[in-house]
């Protein structure tokens, strides 16, 4: 067994102002939400497809809702639907935490459908751009994780980057969310802007779909470092439910991807 690296233990509250607590956790959130909102905001100033950065700004209290709402439905569906259907009233206590990126995401596409459905517009075009700035979320979400000791990663005695967090019994782990930070968060935002400039972002639907394969391969890689939820575990041969839960998602992004490149690209400025 190498020696683990030391968990840098981090207070969760950030700061209190009087009785009201401030979380690193509620603070990634809103990072990621006022980051990506910034970027969209720039992106949607080429005007394709006539998307313009107003259409961008009046959705961020949509996406808010989206995500919130989404990621929270999403954990008591997925991740521990047994509990909270005899706890009916525990799954308002989102303070306690529990979230799902696969509820949040799916969160923001209805929010996105009708948003779009309201304002006629494509609601290929605003997904794209937002998609593509996404992965800032993902970052900040994986950083909080990491502070709080949470979903941490199997046990890996010689692993050079394990370490023991307080949460997880005595033998040291991967850090497994620094990797999904690097993947999800760096990595990702790194693949979704070349693509952006590349041109994706005027083929609808291109950037949608490169974020679903991206991010489902990410996660589906970093499950094999993340240790399962408790009160799932693992399934059918080892399967994590983050990766059922990510293949349809590869899947469904390829498709999308396909459909972008049999149709000719959008000019910037179209109004």
């Amino acid at each position: 067994m190498t020696h683990p690296l030391t968990f840098p233990v981090i207070d969760p509250v950030a700061f209190a102002i009087g009785p009201i607590a401030i979380r690193w956790y509620a603070l990634a959130y809103i990072a990621g939400l006022i980051g990506g909102w910034q970027l969209a905001t720039r992106l949607a100033r080429k005007r394709i497809g006539g998307l313009a950065p107003l259409d961008v700004d009046d959705f961020l209290a949509w996406a808010t809702l989206g995500v919130v709402l989404g990621g929270r439905i999403g954990y008591v569906l997925f991740y521990n639907f047994d509990y909270y259907l005899g706890h009916p009233l525990d799954a308002l206590k989102v303070w306690h935490g529990g979230m799902s990126f696969h509820g949040g995401f799916l969160g923001v596409v209805v929010a996105v459908l009708l948003y779009c459905r309201s304002r006629k517009l494509n609601p290929f075009l605003l997904g794209d751009i937002l998609v593509t700035v996404a992965p800032i979320g993902l970052f900040f979400g994986r950083l909080a994780n990491f502070v709080n000791g949470e979903l941490f990663g199997r046990i890996a005695p010689d692993a050079p980057f394990a370490m023991v967090f307080p949460n997880g019994g005595p033998l040291p782990r991967h850090p497994s969310q620094l990797y999904q930070a690097g993947m999800e968060g760096i990595l990702l935002f790194i693949l979704m802007i070349v693509a952006w400039r590349l041109g994706g972002g005027r083929r609808p639907s291109f950037q949608f779909g490169l974020f679903l394969i991206g991010y489902g391969c990410a996660r589906i890689v970093g499950e094999l470092f993340r240790q399962p939820d408790p009160q799932i575990g693992y399934l059918w041969g080892g399967i994590t439910m983050g990766q059922i839960l990510s293949l349809p998602m590869v899947l469904l992004g390829a498709a999308l991807v396909a459909r972008a490149l049999n149709r000719p690209p959008l000019p910037v400025g179209d109004a």
